[in-house]
């Protein structure tokens, strides 16, 4: 069996994303994070770049980072709440 490591699995998905037509890849944004989430990221892009774009690069790998650990906060709480829901099904 061939398991990829959360390095390889975002390598893919970065290449996956670079070369998608803009259409598709704001489709995929719309549906996995909403338009809501889509405007409050770019706000707060802009607001940390502009505070010092001598720092874009820093910023950029920040944001993508932060990107990740709120899909794993998510999973985590979408997984606790699951486990609640069958305990109480359970009992």
């Amino acid at each position: 069996m061939d398991v990829k490591t959360k390095k390889d699995l975002a390598v893919d998905f970065i290449n996956t994303i670079r070369t998608m037509e803009p259409t598709a890849l704001n489709a995929l944004i719309v549906k996995e994070a909403g338009e809501e989430l889509a405007q409050f990221f770019l706000n707060y892009s802009a607001n940390l770049i502009s505070k010092d774009p001598s720092r874009v690069l820093e910023n950029t790998s920040s944001l993508m980072l932060m990107g990740y650990l709120i899909r794993t906060y998510e999973e985590k709480n979408t997984q606790a709440k699951q486990g609640a829901f069958q305990s109480y099904a359970l009992a």
